[in-house]
């Protein structure tokens, strides 16, 4: 029989702290959704994946964002653009521009290193859905 550990044993990888410096050097300091400032005393920031892992999303840096705890919890696996129009819904501001190019930076990246089937046709979508422009309906 295999036995849990304790909730409260279970440490961050090591790799998670350097992953998260790493994407608020490349990001800035303001959470991708809300727009609010993170990594201060009140604002604990996380590292968000553009296109869930759970959707086939990757651990590369290109599908990281900056997100506020309270926004990577509430998001769950939303698209970015289902997200995009709750956040909007909840009076917030996000910057739609900065998500279609960290979509772009995603998209050139797997067109370079090849694979990620399932990304691929995940971020084609979402650049569709959030380019600006009469929407068709089929």
């Amino acid at each position: 029989m295999r036995v849990r550990p304790y909730a409260g044993d279970v440490t961050a990888p090591r790799h998670h702290s350097r992953r998260l410096a790493a994407t608020l050097a490349r990001r800035g300091n303001r959470c991708q959704w809300c727009g609010r400032e993170v990594d201060t005393p009140l604002v604990a920031a996380t590292v968000d994946h553009l296109v869930p892992r759970i959707k086939g999303g990757p651990t590369w840096a290109e599908n990281l964002v900056v997100a506020c705890g309270r926004c990577n919890a509430d998001r769950g696996h939303l698209t970015p653009a289902d997200w995009l129009d709750e956040c909007d819904r909840r009076g917030w501001r996000p910057d739609r521009s900065a998500v279609v190019l960290a979509l772009r930076e995603l998209q050139s990246a797997i067109v370079h290193r090849g694979g990620q089937r399932r990304a691929r046709r995940y971020v084609a979508s979402q650049l569709r859905r959030l380019s600006p422009g009469p929407r068709r309906r089929y």
